[in-house]
């Protein structure tokens, strides 16, 4: 049985960075400031051993925040240094950052392989230049094709961030986006719908009415597209959304912007009851068993039963049941006294199909 993991962040806010990403304000993502002690957090990191039985979990040191790799190259090598010297008492498994795109070269490359990095998360964010432009990135669509190409050919785990929503952008750009970056190949990706964050510029320009971010509805619309064009290239989507912190929700720091504490499920929702109803729209039924892993029957139920309400209303059922069926990556339709066996892959497949027949998911202003 594979392990679980624990994480270990160490928040190093705006560190690095060389100049203010219009969405950005780290203190109030991370909820920390700017002082990065070294002491403080190689004591930290103790701390954190004291809580735990090591053997029953796989541990991870990832350096989050700000642009690692363009922090002070004295400050890497002693931050690496606590992280590596835990790698190699095999205390911790893997050592995970986050960076810019432009601030990888092969100097960086050979000073994270020499301390033991594992996986090199790029703030991917658009690969529209005019986005990156209005946005104040700093950097091109070009820089990120060229460091995720260094990554891979050294042998790091290659990740993607992009956020869809953000300022300049469109629908078809946020597609367009991912379509791009999948061509690079990353091994994993977080999908981070732009959320307007208080005292950033894109407050401003949200307050002025300069920037209209999508609805909640129209961002799942989208965000479910992109995440369908994941799964089916084979790509890991190991998040969606801002995890809710105190600071992290519309009673904190968000002023406007596609926030949900559950984003992740709506968005599975609508792609497996979507697709469902597609699946099944020229049949005849009143009633519909779907048997699943129990992850996906919550994917299928929705949030207070929504999916559920939605497959019975588009589908004119009588009642939909779910039950718990255990072979992996699959699902069993049961109606009219037939069983249909369906692997998930494909309700992604039919995600994407349908909405370019459509168009809709395609169609919007820029934000």
């Amino acid at each position: 049985m594979r392990k679980k993991t624990k994480i270990i962040p160490i928040f190093i806010p705006h560190q690095g960075c060389p100049n203010d990403c219009i969405f950005c304000n780290q203190k109030k993502i991370t909820g920390k400031g700017k002082h990065l002690d070294v002491y403080e957090i190689e004591n930290d990191i103790k701390e954190f051993f004291s809580t735990i039985d090591v053997e029953n979990y796989e541990v991870e040191i990832a350096f989050f925040g700000g642009s690692f790799t363009a922090i002070d190259i004295e400050l890497q090598r002693s931050l690496l240094k606590i992280a590596y010297d835990y790698k190699s008492r095999k205390l911790v498994n893997r050592i995970r950052l986050s960076t810019r795109p432009d601030a990888i070269d092969y100097e960086i490359l050979d000073i994270l392989e020499d301390n033991g990095v594992d996986i090199i998360e790029l703030g991917v964010q658009s690969l529209n230049d005019d986005v990156l432009l209005k946005i104040n990135r700093g950097h091109t669509a070009e820089d990120t094709l060229r460091a995720s190409s260094l990554i891979k050919e050294r042998g790091f785990i290659l990740g993607h961030q992009i956020m869809p929503g953000v300022y300049g952008s469109s629908p078809l750009n946020d597609i367009e986006t991912a379509e791009k970056s999948i061509e690079m190949n990353p091994d994993i990706v977080r999908i981070y719908p732009a959320l307007t964050i208080r005292d950033t510029k894109m407050e401003e320009l949200y307050n002025d009415g300069s920037y209209n971010p999508p609805s909640l509805l129209k961002s799942i619309d989208v965000v479910a597209y992109i995440y369908s064009l994941y799964e089916v290239a084979g790509i890991k989507i190991i998040r969606v959304g801002l995890q809710a912190t105190e600071n992290i929700n519309y009673d904190g720091d968000i002023v406007g912007g596609p926030f949900h504490p559950a984003y992740r499920q709506l968005v599975l929702t609508h792609i497996m009851t979507s697709s469902l109803v597609w699946m099944l729209k020229d049949c005849e039924l009143d009633e519909l068993t779907v048997a699943c892993s129990k992850t996906m029957i919550n994917s299928f139920a929705g949030i207070n039963g929504r999916g559920k309400k939605d497959l019975i209303e588009k589908l004119d059922l009588v009642s939909v049941k779910f039950k718990e069926y255990h072979k992996e990556n699959t699902v069993l339709l049961k109606f009219n006294d037939m069983e249909v066996v369906v692997e998930t892959k494909k309700f992604f497949d039919y995600f994407i199909k349908t909405n370019k027949e459509s168009g809709y998911v395609f169609e919007g202003d820029n934000y």
